[in-house]
């Protein structure tokens, strides 16, 4: 049985990923870089280094799934985005590791961006947008994106086109920062979830979007200043809320662009299962396409899976 390892080293996440033929996960294996309490962030040496750390660590534990299975080609993550200009220092030790182990083996080695990861990570585990174009919205620490993806069917490779972004800060930051604010780990994804759960009322933020940009930094001042006022739920679920009312007026913006009504959403903030309720609610027209949320966090899943289906492993129906 063939089988096609991903691997991605993001900001903050080491993974590895091994995928059968059928494009079915044999092994998922990631670390969660290490973060000082009430820091907000790693500098990209740190990060660096303990994905240097980590990748033997996980190449361990993957080692298992392989045995009495060929390894046919590896898929690695290389770059932030689809674009000559996008670098990052993290992303160098997965490189490494991609490189030497296909030139050991004498298999093919298949970069991508590590956007690129993430929405075929979010097609693979969603089952969908099969089609050759579709929407996606990449919302995280590092990234906050509308973009319309065209997918080449021979080849696979997915042309990204920036329709929106960020003026300010990136969705992800206002989760952290709130987070940190309150006194939560970083990164404050799952933690504001579980505290906004506890509660049933929300006050307004505004929000802000203008001709397909959007900006948190006026959402995260009133937060802040919200959050020495509130009990810290009701200011976490306002929160959540208040990105997912960007978010709409974002998405309704993209209906007068295009016919295309197939949404994918990929990314940490897009595993927020209150942020997902609330697009279903407000936007019955569209077609939305969520990662499972383990795998709308940063992964190796969309480079495993991409690698298999250079390949020819499989194909998309």
């Amino acid at each position: 049985m063939r089988v096609f390892l991903g691997i991605d080293t993001s900001a903050y996440t080491t993974s590895l990923c091994l995928v059968g033929e059928d494009g079915r996960i044999l092994a998922d294996e990631r670390i969660v870089l290490e973060v000082a309490s009430g820091s907000r962030g790693l500098r990209q040496s740190e990060a660096l280094f303990q994905h240097v750390k980590n990748l033997p660590r996980l190449s361990a534990a993957l080692k298992p799934a392989l045995e009495g299975r060929a390894l046919a080609a590896i898929g690695v993550s290389v770059q932030p985005r689809p674009q000559d200009d996008s670098y990052m220092p993290v992303f160098l030790p997965g490189v490494g590791l991609a490189q030497s182990l296909a030139s050991f083996l004498g298999i093919p080695c298949y970069g991508l961006s590590h956007q690129e990861n993430h929405i075929w990570g979010g097609i693979a585990s969603a089952n969908g947008p099969t089609g050759g174009e579709f929407l996606a919205i990449h919302l995280s620490g590092g990234t906050t994106e509308l973009t319309r993806v065209q997918r080449d069917k021979l080849s696979h490779r997915l042309q990204v086109d920036l329709w929106g972004g960020t003026m300010d800060l990136h969705a992800g930051q206002v989760v952290d920062r709130l987070g940190v604010l309150l006194g939560l780990p970083f990164p404050a994804g799952p933690a504001l979830e579980a505290l906004a759960n506890g509660a049933q009322e929300a006050v307004p933020i505004p929000t802000f979007h203008r001709d397909g940009m959007v900006s948190f930094s006026g959402p995260l001042t009133a937060l802040e200043k919200l959050a020495r006022e509130l009990d810290p739920s009701v200011c976490a679920r306002s929160c959540l809320l208040s990105i997912a009312r960007t978010l709409v007026k974002w998405i309704r913006w993209a209906e007068h662009r295009t016919d295309c009504r197939d949404l994918l959403l990929v990314g940490g903030v897009a595993a927020n299962l209150l942020i997902r309720r609330e697009l279903q609610d407000r936007l019955p027209s569209w077609q939305l396409y969520f990662a499972v949320p383990r795998y709308s966090t940063d992964n190796a899943y969309g480079a495993a899976f991409f690698a298999a289906l250079r390949e020819g492993a499989f194909d998309l129906a």
